[in-house]
């Protein structure tokens, strides 16, 4: 089951029409195409014109009398094929004025061409018919319109006042009435609404469910369930799906909320990527230009910010992220202090290094750390750090210090707060404890962590695991604990067999199977360095989603089938 979801969609078919009481007192008699007469109707039109069909847009319930239709057989044909072409819900003819019966080839044609046709048997009064359809038809879009209007206040006050993706996909549930799950492009939960219905039936099997549902437009109904899915993308790049699971046939207004709530997501995504502190200070100011390279000459920069007491001209230059733990803005010390960036600027003040200090998106807290000759770089971010650790954690997360790489030059400023930022995901997870982290403590596991939520990486992993993951869950195999086990081993195949206990026998069977799955030759190493890379990306998402608060079970249980 697929298809497009239009907006807006119709409330009435052809059958729901013929049982409204302005059409039962013709005593209706559907002699053709039965099995169309839940075709939308979207408006009825009342014409004796025999080329009417040239003049309608679709959707389009015709009533006629028949007096102008015409009695040969090849017009008759000609007149229904032409109603059909033009996408017209059905035809209703009232005998008596024209036909006592309907023709036979008339009748032939509609069947042939799927064009519902009714004999009304008594004399009705049109215009009632019309004004009853007409009326629901307006009420329903006055309706939608309501609903639009009611999602659009209520999406754009959580976008406004910064709601969080939970918010969104909670207000979601309710607005439409039934559960709602987010998901990555690899089909892993990112979060979720159960809509009253337990955890453990809505996410069982989440990702072999997810992977049959396929959606051929951006808004879809697909799926044996019936799940409505909409892509949530931002500059034409998809990062994840919406996905609506309605106990009935979706209604227009759950369709609605939906997408409203996608296009939430997305703004949500593109504020928290984007959103700076206003009370810029002078601090701020300089360090935004450097990273983001907004100056005309190095000479430029060296001069503003000397003049703010910070030399870095022909000095090394170091990169420091301070990750809180939380919204920096919030923090008590941070109030007291007028500016969370203040709490790092003290530090540094507290510690004799001269730093130009900042809020960085996150939002965390950068230093750029000017290195004279001859100092030490060590003792200097040891410093700064200790002083760092005073000021953040009490009462809260201990404060994470990332370090960047040391670099000479204005232009590589941006790479050492990237490589800094890049720890900082990594060691604010990791638990050790360290005064401050730098690159050579995380590795590629670290790195592919790291990366786990760009839909790039989900894509590389998708099209290297994806027909082996849908393997497993199709035939209960293990194949994917195998191909870990094996790329784990540098591509040892007997150490591999004797992890896994298999024999060497077996063990080559299920390589095989592996490669031919994957559609790869095992014996490259450059073929196994990529799958190492792929399953190292997918383990490493697997522990990414936190669970909700009040929730029993952390998000990692959901996804263990996949290990």
């Amino acid at each position: 089951m697929s298809g497009e979801v239009g907006s807006p969609r119709t409330v009435l078919t052809v059958a729901e029409v013929l049982r409204l009481p302005a059409v039962l007192v013709g005593r209706p008699e559907v002699l053709a195409a039965r099995a169309h007469v839940d075709n939308p109707v979207r408006w009825v039109h009342v014409s004796e014109l025999p080329d009417i069909a040239g003049l309608l847009q679709g959707g389009e319930l015709i009533l006629t009398t028949g007096v102008f239709l015409p009695v040969d057989d090849v017009e008759l044909r000609r007149y229904a094929a032409e109603l059909a072409g033009a996408g017209a819900s059905g035809l209703i003819v009232e005998l008596g004025r024209r036909f006592t019966t309907l023709p036979p080839a008339l009748v032939r044609a509609c069947e042939r061409t799927g064009l519902p046709l009714v004999a009304l048997h008594r004399e009705v009064q049109f215009v009632k018919i019309t004004e009853s359809v007409h009326s629901m038809i307006v009420e329903h879009q006055f309706a939608a319109l309501r609903a639009s209007e009611q999602a659009h206040e209520v999406f754009t006050a959580l976008c406004v006042e910064g709601g969080s993706p939970d918010q969104i996909i909670s207000e979601v549930a309710r607005m439409a009435g039934c559960p709602v799950v987010f998901e990555n492009l690899m089909h892993q939960v990112i979060g979720y609404d159960t809509g009253g219905m337990p955890v453990e039936d809505l996410l069982r099997n989440w990702e072999a469910r997810s992977r049959v549902v396929r959606a051929d437009a951006r808004t879809g109904v697909c799926g044996p369930e019936g799940w409505v899915v909409t892509s949530v993308e931002a500059r034409g790049e998809a990062w994840g799906r919406l996905v609506l699971l309605p106990a009935d046939d979706p209604s227009p207004t759950q369709v609605l909320v939906l997408e409203r709530g996608a296009t939430a997501l997305t703004l949500n995504r593109l504020l928290e990527r984007n959103r700076e502190t206003l009370e810029r200070h002078a601090h701020r100011s300089i360090l935004s230009d450097i990273v983001d390279a907004r100056y005309s000459s190095a000479q430029e920069v060296e001069v503003r910010s000397k003049a703010l007491g910070v030399p870095i001209g022909r000095r090394a230059l170091v990169a420091v992220v301070v990750d809180a733990g939380h919204d920096t803005n919030a923090t008590s010390a941070g109030r007291e202090a007028g500016d969370p960036a203040e709490l790092v600027a003290a530090a540094a003040r507290a510690a004799d290094v001269r730093a130009l200090v900042g809020v960085l998106p996150g939002p965390r807290l950068g230093a750029l750390v000017p290195l004279a000759a001859g100092t030490s770089r060590r003792s200097v971010i040891e410093r700064l750090a200790r002083e760092i650790h005073k000021r953040f954690g009490r009462d809260r997360l201990p404060a994470v210090v990332a370090v960047g790489s040391t670099v000479r030059e204005l232009d590589e400023v941006r790479r050492s707060f990237a490589e800094a930022g890049q720890v900082a995901d990594v060691a604010r997870r990791s638990g050790v404890g360290k005064l401050y982290y730098e690159l050579p403590d995380i590795q590629l596991r670290g790195l592919l962590y790291i990366l786990s939520e760009d839909p790039r990486l989900q894509a590389f992993v998708e099209r290297s695991l994806g027909p082996l993951l849908e393997h497993d869950s199709q035939h209960g195999t293990e194949l994917l604990e195998t191909l870990r086990v094996y790329v784990g081993h540098g591509g040892n195949k007997s150490e591999a067999a004797l992890a896994l206990h298999l024999s060497r026998q077996g063990m080559y069977q299920r390589l095989e199977a592996i490669g031919r799955i994957l559609g790869v030759c095992l014996d490259s190493a450059e073929v196994r360095t990529s799958l190492h890379a792929a399953v190292m990306a997918l383990d490493s998402s697997l522990h990414t989603f936190p669970a909700p608060e009040g929730a029993d079970t952390p998000r990692t249980e959901l996804f263990r089938n996949r290990r």
